[in-house]
């Protein structure tokens, strides 16, 4: 799949791509997340819906709550897609999941409610199951003990990355199913493209990603914070632009 993508438009449409090949492979546990700063959900998920489009009223989409899950219904009115909400320890989880429905969406799911998500997975069975920029895995709310560790194990850890893409300091971090995470270097000049400078086949974080950044750059300065304002402030930037688009489809 091709490299870093151009605007937010080209992002969903890589993800769309990317998720299709996941569910091409037989994966029924599937996330994308789109980590980018002030990102607003909604005109994202309805882009990505796309995808999905087929299914018609065999998809359902939940959304975390009741009243998110309104909104969709007013603002999708058009789309033949069933819609609900997640629901919460006091409401009934009873008919949530029907036998005929096919493919499910989940949309910003976070780890507040990890535990009515995991148990519609559970009626879900063997059928696919998407989500879209999930936060379920928050260690403030689900812990670092036993319970948190259980959790993951039987439920966060069967999760596939199908698309991720984020901005780090100078570089980005993309990964698009089937191929591996991939470390970007951002370009020196303005109308220049993004190196690829590593690939690896688990998402690298912390002390591994430094290293990969800084052996990429052969020791240059793209660590340091005054450089990365320097270069920021002297071009918008291919997550400035992210961001002009995403702002021009919520007007």
């Amino acid at each position: 799949m091709s490299g870093i993508p151009q605007d937010l438009a080209e992002a969903i449409a890589q993800a769309r791509t990317a998720t299709q090949a996941a569910l091409d492979e037989g994966l029924t546990r599937i996330q994308v997340e789109l980590v980018l700063p002030e990102l607003k959900v909604m005109p994202v998920a309805e882009l990505f819906l796309e995808l999905l489009a087929p299914w018609g009223n065999k998809l359902k989409v939940f959304f975390p709550d009741a009243g998110a899950a309104a909104l969709a219904r007013r603002d999708w009115s058009e789309l033949s897609c069933k819609i609900t909400d997640v629901g919460s320890g006091r409401t009934p989880m009873t008919g949530k999941v029907q036998p005929e429905d096919e493919i499910f969406l989940f949309v910003e799911p976070s780890a507040v409610e990890v535990t009515q998500v995991e148990q519609l997975c559970q009626e879900a069975g063997d059928r696919p199951v998407i989500f879209l920029n999930p936060r379920m895995e928050d260690l403030a709310i689900i812990g670092i003990g036993y319970a948190g560790r259980q959790l993951r194990d039987r439920f966060l850890s069967q999760i596939t990355t199908a698309y991720y893409l984020r901005p780090v300091e100078g570089a980005a971090l993309r990964r698009a199913f089937p191929d591996q995470w991939e470390v970007w270097l951002e370009p020196a000049e303005e109308e220049g493209d993004y190196q690829l400078i590593a690939t690896v086949p688990q998402r690298p974080a912390g002390e591994v990603l430094d290293e990969i950044l800084l052996r990429g750059t052969a020791g240059d300065a793209i660590a340091s914070t005054n450089a990365a304002a320097s270069a920021a402030a002297q071009r918008q930037g291919l997550f400035g632009q992210l961001q002009n688009f995403l702002r021009a489809l919520s007007n």
